[in-house]
């Protein structure tokens, strides 16, 4: 296949996922070895095997990274510290996109970011929706689900001292009924005791006063 016809099939997607392609379009073993040529060849960027971007001269559109970081391992959502930035929770930039998924844990390093993956049983593999941006759809934790993520899987004792270093801000984008419910989905004692310290410290703050 010529490089050409293959810009026409796939430029207008944001990923190129070769699972996507039409097998009955042309065959497939002559497509595997056209893709090595084209990363060789720098108009293909590889992120994951079966998984590319176009170069930036044949791209039609900006990928966003969440929606990356969902293609990448499926099923998956963006959640804890990632998350907690997109929902505006804390001030810091973070540089690794990472998230939760029911399949083996794995960070990869991609030319378009650093990706984590977190695994978690079927059974807490929930809280979080769809979010459509530039007509990319991706799976994002709820504010909520990513706090709990964050605490739970990173094993956090949480404290009033560990609370201020965590520097939650905008913390009316936390429902506190929900993030108790959440907790208790968990069935985790520890983690609701957790929520309940969170809560305190978010009245406490939305009212001015940083103390439990």
């Amino acid at each position: 296949m010529e490089f050409d016809i293959f810009l026409q099939k796939v430029q207008d997607w944001p990923i190129v996922d070769t699972r996507m392609l039409s097998t009955g379009m042309v065959n497939a073993a002559s497509v595997k070895v056209q893709i090595s040529r084209w990363v060789k060849s720098g108009k293909l960027i590889q992120l994951k095997r079966g998984i590319y971007l176009l170069a930036d001269p044949y791209r039609k559109i900006q990928t966003s990274e969440f929606y990356i970081a969902n293609a990448l391992k499926n099923p998956s959502y963006v959640s804890l510290e990632k998350a907690l930035e997109y929902h505006g929770l804390i001030p810091e930039a973070v540089a690794v996109y990472t998230s939760v998924t029911t399949k083996r844990p794995e960070s990869l390093r991609t030319p378009a970011g650093m990706y984590d993956y977190q695994h978690v049983k079927p059974s807490l593999f929930w809280g979080y929706t769809s979010v459509t941006f530039h007509g990319q759809t991706f799976f994002m934790a709820a504010p909520e689900k990513a706090l709990l993520d964050f605490f739970y899987l990173k094993h956090v004792k949480v404290s009033e001292d560990y609370l201020e270093g965590l520097r939650l801000q905008n913390t009316e984008n936390i429902d506190l009924e929900k993030l108790a419910a959440y907790a208790r989905r968990f069935q985790k004692p520890g983690l609701v005791r957790t929520a309940e310290m969170v809560a305190r410290y978010v009245r406490k703050d939305r009212e001015g006063v940083k103390t439990l």
